[in-house]
């Protein structure tokens, strides 16, 4: 990609910055895609998003080389298309969090009822919800601990929050064997 971009007319200090582009979006849709924790509206843009820029890439490097050996010539529409490319980027990721954020754009289910008020959870419930789910990840995954990813999609949380009450459970489970290392 970074080929293509010289070839299409782009200086070489910031060719670097066409696969970055398009790598960095097709990462940021895909955890938006895969997170669990989006209404269905954002999963599905963020889903197609993920799949064309990760296409966008293949066909990307694919000019390239068929450029390289010679194969095609850059002609104007591939210029355009390669210069259309961090406006693109920067359109659709604009787009994405609009979809994402339920405040900006509700995610409409027709069976779903009224709109719910999301339920807020004292400390002491989330840490007895995080330590539930824990338990039930350990059971089910050969006493491994849940994960912060897991533990957000499944308390649907953010991400600093279920850092937090991920390193509390990890205290929890580690103050047993400390005090067992006391007395031993």
């Amino acid at each position: 990609m970074r080929g293509l971009a010289v070839l299409s007319g782009w200086p070489d200090r910031l060719a670097i910055l066409l696969p970055v582009t398009i790598d960095a979006y097709a990462m940021t849709a895909a955890r938006v895609w895969l997170s669990g924790t989006n209404p269905r509206r954002a999963v599905r843009f963020a889903r197609a998003n993920a799949i064309g820029a990760i296409t966008t890439s293949i066909v990307g490097n694919a000019a390239y080389h068929a450029a390289a050996a010679g194969l095609i010539t850059v002609t104007w529409p591939v210029v355009v298309a390669v210069g259309a490319v961090p406006a693109a980027g920067l359109g659709l990721t604009a787009h994405r969090h609009a979809v994402r954020t339920p405040e900006d754009s509700p995610d409409p289910r027709p069976d779903s009822g009224p709109a719910q008020k999301p339920t807020v959870r004292t400390e002491d419930e989330l840490l007895t919800a995080a330590r539930d789910a824990d338990t039930k990840h350990r059971a089910a995954n050969n006493g491994r601990p849940i994960s912060r990813d897991a533990l957000r999609t499944a308390l649907r949380i953010s991400g600093p929050r279920a850092t937090a009450l991920r390193r509390q459970l990890a205290a929890e489970s580690q103050a047993p064997e400390r005090k067992e290392a006391h007395t031993n």
